[in-house]
C-alpha cells in the first residue's frame, strides 16, 4: 500500500499536490516578506537578519528545499508517464476539450521557467546571504549578507532584470491559477459548486501574489531612476 503511494499515478499526483500546497504558502511568506523592503529598507534588513543563517532558518530551508525537489520530481514523473501513455497520440493535432485552460495544457513548461528562474534569484539572493553566512564568507556578493535591501535595490535598477523577473513572475502566476485549484482537487475538494469557487478563488491569490512581487519591482526600478527623492521611495 505504502509503494503505491509512491509509484501509482494517483499516489504521484497527490505527493505533487500536497507538495505544491506547501510551496504556495511559502510563496505568500515570501512575497509578504519582500513587500516590507517597499515600506522600510531598515524592516526588511531587520528580517533578513532575523533569518540568516540561524538554525531555524536551516531547517526551513532544508524543509522548503526539499518540498521543492518532491514536487519537481513528481512533476517530471507524471508528464514522462502521461506522454508515455499518449505514445504518437500526442503529434496529432486535436482540439482541446472545452474548459481546459492553456496553463493546465503547459504546466510542466511553465513549471521549467518557473525553476529557471528560481536557479537565478536563488544565486542573486541566497547565495550571497544566507549561504555566505554559513560558509563565513561576506564577500561573496558586494554587500553584507544580511542587506538584502541593498541587493533589492542593486538587481532592479537594471531594466534587463526588472524584465527577467517579470516575465518569472507570469510564469509563477500562470502556474498557480491552475495548479491551485488542482492540488484541492485532488486531495478530495472536487464539489463541482466548490470547483468553480476554487478555480475563482486559483486566479485571485495567483494575481495578488503576482502583483506583490511585482510591486517590489516596479518601487526599486523607479526609485533607481528617481535617486530615492519621488514619492514611491
Amino acid at each position: 500500500m505504502g509503494n503505491c503511494l509512491f509509484t501509482s499515478s494517483i499516489g504521484s499526483t497527490l505527493i505533487m499536490s500536497i507538495s505544491g500546497l506547501f510551496l504556495v504558502l511559502f510563496l505568500l511568506f515570501h512575497m509578504s516578506m519582500n513587500l516590507a523592503a517597499v515600506f522600510s529598507t531598515e524592516a526588511y534588513n531587520a528580517i533578513c537578519e532575523f533569518l540568516g543563517a540561524n538554525w531555524y532558518a536551516l531547517v526551513g530551508t532544508l524543509v522548503l528545499a526539499a518540498g521543492f525537489l518532491v514536487h519537481i520530481i513528481y512533476a517530471s514523473i507524471l508528464t514522462l508517464r502521461n506522454r508515455a501513455a499518449r505514445g504518437d497520440k500526442r503529434y496529432a493535432v486535436t482540439a482541446m476539450p472545452a474548459g481546459v485552460s492553456w496553463a493546465s495544457r503547459n504546466m510542466y513548461i511553465l513549471g521549467a521557467i518557473v525553476v529557471l528562474g528560481l536557479i537565478l534569484h536563488l544565486y542573486n539572493f541566497w547565495y550571497k546571504m544566507q549561504f555566505a553566512e554559513i560558509i563565513g564568507d561576506h564577500n561573496l556578493g558586494a554587500f553584507g549578507p544580511t542587506d538584502g535591501a541593498a541587493y533589492i535595490a542593486d538587481l532592479f535598477s537594471n531594466p534587463v532584470y526588472c524584465i527577467i523577473y517579470l516575465v518569472w513572475f507570469v510564469a509563477i502566476w500562470f502556474h498557480l491559477t491552475h495548479g491551485f485549484w488542482s492540488a484541492f482537487q485532488t486531495i478530495g475538494w472536487d464539489n463541482q459548486i466548490w470547483l468553480g469557487r476554487l478555480k475563482c478563488i486559483a486566479n485571485i491569490f495567483a494575481t495578488v501574489v503576482f502583483l506583490g512581487f511585482a510591486v517590489v519591482v516596479v518601487a526599486f526600478y523607479l526609485r533607481s531612476l528617481c535617486g530615492g527623492a519621488c514619492g514611491v521611495c
